[in-house]
């Protein structure tokens, strides 16, 4: 319609579009055409279909012929299975109409690669390829998807199976002309690389690209690896197709480097899914590494009430590009995971696996010009079921023998291992490039990975150099760079005439300078009194089979020097922040707390940030005199941190870290006088962070403590993106006569227990918390089932409810004096472990666990792990933050006391002899 009206129009006509839309139309159109594809029935009719599966000699494929957002191939295993595949596509009609005809077909084995493609009817031009992943789970298992990741370019689509693919490609788009459909647009090429034979010949034309299905579109989730390749702009290779004139005006260009996608799945995908989970975004700093070399693209997202949601199975795909596929990934899943958060994220940890070391397949091609006695040792260890070091790598193959000499013995060698041997002859005064183009092209032909030079007595030109670079390797006789330049006997007599102790043999990289690459294998070897030349070279011989494994070995790696990755590997310009650290990000956040940090003033401090110290004042404070003792107390959250991370709810974190350093400085009668905290992180999240830091003030503001300083510490290599660990560090004071306990006003028997509850769980605990709730099958965004009614909190928001700070209800009674004799913080270790702290090793506490009124969430927690009274009360701190013992006659007093503070207690027992032998915490009754 658009067309007819003089709309131009990038994409293809309805007829065209066949080729997706109806995958029968699709198998007859390649089978009119002589297209390399697997054989195929396509059926509208189950009997006749039937029929089809129970004659087949191959395993089949169901394919739905219409259209099924992805979905509509299945890949049974057995017969039986595959009729009732059918029977759920043609009788149970699980895909609706698109299974109203139905295409089997020959299960292909191989690997899968996309293969896009620019047209504008006449000539195709094709994009870098790609390699997605389809399964949901690593190691491609479970069931399949529309991608969990891609990345591009594909190395498995090697320069010879590429122009193959592209001659597919480009049959495809003149045969689209020949049936009066001409193609415009972008075409989809779904292909399958069928390996050779053990002998490495391929039976099949093509190279044994086969193709698998055609799209008439950009791919999901290849568009995110392809386009951000594209140098050219897409508007003016767009505007070509539609004119006519693709390639005829400029070439299509493309960035050089590669780029890799990420896709985050709903939980349940690709079953049934949740949707509307809220999703957070963390961008980047402007400018750094991470923002240049990352993007987020949404797919299964929407605005629903002012916030972003999951409305999709693939929520987000976060694409990585970079010089190298593990730098493009590692950019990938760094921006995924520091910058993307939503309930129950699921992406696979293994994107771009088969093309990076150790899985990928190393294809070996030879060059040699003499006997071949190195070769004799790679084959014997590649061959299967010999044991050798290649053969148990797996994944090592030598595919191709190259020789300019006809009677070279090293293609005799390769005819009796079965491997390909090739004649090429030079002629006399050929060019040096042209000659090695022609080497190139028997490589490429066998899709070689690895080239080995042994023995070969030629010099390579620097356009080879260029082309194989980092993939050639040379063996040299000698310990270069001595003698280098050097040929065999030469090298040998060299060594003996320079009275050399040691030679040996050395595997280097080869390059466009003579034996002066970098090198990756050295074997050493004595050289004997009376050596002669001949016994020189049979000894470095047999090092030099052994080295050229090890190289081979170190390349399937990925640890061979100028590899990626690799120790040896020239070296680039590395900042700070393409380390991971990001200084901006760190000032920023300086400024971004200096207010939060400020109102936390007192008396004989400022809580001004930026010093390399902070400074306190004793006198100001009101501690003057030689009778004032200074008390430390440091402590973290521990596991808390855990649910703060996967609640992404950071605001109350930083409460408890004061909580748990001014709560012990209290017991001990000393005031709060300031605080110090320390923050480290993967990556620094400049948000989250001034979250943390702002809930620390709060909590130095609730105990009257400075915030005098901290340490932020950014480290990448510690720490993955989004975790963080807390310490903090608080110091008091208090007059030597005032310390608690004190010996002068010890704990007696009749002593009378009073608690002050705890306002939650606190930050003790949290390893049983985080197990029970995963047990229970919670996730820390549903509502706490410990907590009625329709606006429960979550999970999450109950769980981290900050530790309470007993500091300003307590110091009134110091003040007073007389009035308590001790006090016990409730921690680790609960009611038995933290009493006994505080009491004379005569005495005992005597707990009455009914007095404890247990509340919800540890009734919940009680419930959920089944643990008894005692292990209960030594795990939890079940309701009581703080023990206070106080003398009989002034429990009315203290109690009085802390309701001016706005602080309910309750008696829960008494100070009694300790029977011998006996517990220092006796539990009395059951808990309520």
């Amino acid at each position: 319609v658009l067309s007819a009206a003089g709309v131009p129009c990038f994409g293809p006509s309805k007829a065209a579009a066949q080729l997706e839309a109806s995958k029968a139309f699709s198998k007859a159109f390649m089978a009119r055409h002589d297209l390399p594809t697997a054989r195929f029935g396509a059926f509208t009719a189950f009997g006749a279909a039937q029929a089809f599966v129970e004659a087949a000699d191959f395993r089949v494929v169901v394919k739905c012929s219409g259209l099924a957002a992805g979905k509509g191939v299945l890949l049974p295993e057995t017969r039986e299975e595959t009729i009732q595949a059918l029977k759920e596509v043609m009788v149970d009609r699980k895909f609706g109409s698109a299974g109203d005809e139905v295409v089997l077909e020959e299960f292909m084995e191989g690997q899968e690669v996309s293969l896009l493609a620019f047209t504008d009817g006449k000539t195709a031009v094709g994009m870098p390829g790609a390699q997605d992943h389809k399964r949901v789970l690593d190691q491609d298992q479970g069931p399949n998807t529309g991608g969990m990741g891609a990345y591009a370019p594909a190395p498995i689509l090697t320069p010879g199976i590429r122009r193959a693919a592209m001659q597919v490609v480009q049959k495809t788009v003149d045969a689209m002309a020949a049936e009066g459909m001409p193609y415009k647009g972008v075409l989809y090429a779904g292909l399958m690389l069928t390996p050779p034979r053990e002998d490495g010949t391929q039976p099949l034309p093509y190279k044994g690209v086969r193709l698998v299905e055609f799209n008439c579109r950009f791919g999901d989730p290849e568009t995110q690896v392809v386009l951000p390749l594209l140098k050219s702009d897409l508007f003016d290779v767009m505007v070509s197709c539609v004119a006519g004139t693709l390639g005829q005006t400029a070439p299509v260009e493309w960035h050089q480097g590669f780029a890799a996608t990420v896709v985050a799945a709903a939980p349940g995908y690709p079953e049934a899914y949740p949707k509307g989970s809220p999703i957070e975004l963390t961008w980047p700093a402007p400018g750094s590494a991470l923002a240049r070399g990352s993007e987020v693209y949404h797919a299964g997202t929407k605005m629903a009430g002012g916030k972003l949601v999951t409305s999709g199975g693939r929520v987000l795909a976060v694409t990585g590009t970079g010089p190298t596929l593990k730098k493009a990934l590692g950019l990938a899943y760094a921006r995924l995971d520091g910058g993307v958060k939503f309930q129950g994220l699921h992406r696979r940890q293994d994107i771009g696996y088969r093309a990076l070391p150790p899985h990928r397949h190393v294809r070996i091609g030879v060059l040699g010009s003499t006997k071949g006695t190195d070769l004799a040792a790679i084959l014997a260890s590649v061959a299967p079921g010999s044991g050798g070091a290649l053969a148990s790598a797996g994944g090592v193959s030598v595919r191709v023998v190259v020789s300019n000499k006809a009677s070279s013995g090293i293609l005799d060698k390769a005819r009796q291992a079965g491997v390909e041997a090739v004649h090429l002859p030079c002629a006399k005064g050929e060019d040096r490039e042209a000659y090695d183009a022609k080497v190139t092209a028997v490589l490429e032909a066998h899709a070689v990975d690895l080239v080995l030079c042994v023995g070969w007595m030629r010099i390579l030109s620097p356009a080879f150099c260029s082309t194989w670079a980092g993939r050639c390797l040379n063996v040299h006789p000698s310990l270069l760079p001595l003698f280098a330049g050097g040929m065999d006997g030469d090298v040998h007599e060299a060594v003996l005439k320079s009275k050399a102790t040691e030679s040996g043999c050395t595997v280097h990289q080869v390059t466009a300078e003579v034996d002066g690459g970098q090198h990756a294998v050295v074997k050493k070897c004595g050289v004997l009194l009376g050596e002669t030349p001949e016994s020189l070279k049979a000894k470095v011989q047999t090092l030099e089979g052994e080295a050229l494994i090890e190289a081979v070995l170190l390349f399937k790696q990925g640890a061979l020097p100028g590899q990626e990755g690799a120790s040896g590997a020239a070296k680039e310009v590395i900042t700070y922040a393409a380390a991971g650290v990001d200084i901006a990000a760190g000032n920023a956040l300086v400024e971004r707390i200096k207010p939060a940090c400020k109102s936390t003033r007192r008396p004989g401090c400022d809580a001004d940030l930026g010093g390399f110290g902070g400074l306190f004042d004793l006198s100001a404070a009101g501690f003057a005199g030689d009778d004032v003792v200074l008390v430390g107390a440091t402590d973290g959250v521990g596991t808390k941190l855990k649910v703060a991370m996967a609640a992404n709810i950071h605001r109350y974190v930083g409460i408890d870290l004061v909580a748990m350093c001014v709560n012990d400085l209290i017991v001990a009668g000393a005031e709060p006088l300031f605080f110090l905290d320390y923050f480290a992180t993967g990556k620094l999240s400049v948000e989250a962070t001034a979250s943390i830091v702002e809930g620390i003030a709060e909590g130095c503001r609730q105990s009257g403590c400075g915030l005098i300083g901290g340490e932020t510490a950014e480290m990448p290599s510690m720490y993955a993106p989004g975790e963080y660990d807390l310490g903090g560090f608080s110091v008091g004071a208090v007059r030597r006569a005032k310390i608690m306990p004190s010996p002068d006003f010890s704990v007696a028997s009749g002593d009378v227990l009073l608690a002050l509850s705890s306002s939650g769980v606190h930050s003790n605990g949290f390893s049983l918390v985080r197990k029970l709730v995963d047990r229970a099958g919670l996730s820390y965004q549903t509502p706490a089932p410990w907590i009625d009614g329709p606006n429960a909190a979550s999970v999450g928001e109950s769980l981290l409810t900050p530790t309470k700070i007993y500091v300003k209800a307590l110091l009134p009674l110091l003040n007073r004096g007389g009035v308590l004799k001790a006090m016990a913080h409730i921690t680790g270790g609960g009611l038995p472990e933290n009493i006994p702290r505080v009491l004379p090793k005569d005495l005992a506490a005597q707990v009455d666990l009914a007095a404890l009124k247990l509340p919800p969430v540890f009734q919940w927690l009680r419930a959920e792990s089944g643990l008894a009274p005692w292990e209960l009360t030594k795990t939890f701190n079940c309701g009581v933050g703080m023990v206070l013992v106080v003398p009989p006659a002034k429990v009315a007093e203290c109690l009085q006391l802390l309701e001016a503070q706005g602080e309910t207690a309750f008696q829960i027992g008494s100070i009694v002899p300790r029977a011998e032998g006996g517990e220092q915490v006796v539990l009395n009754g059951e808990l309520a």
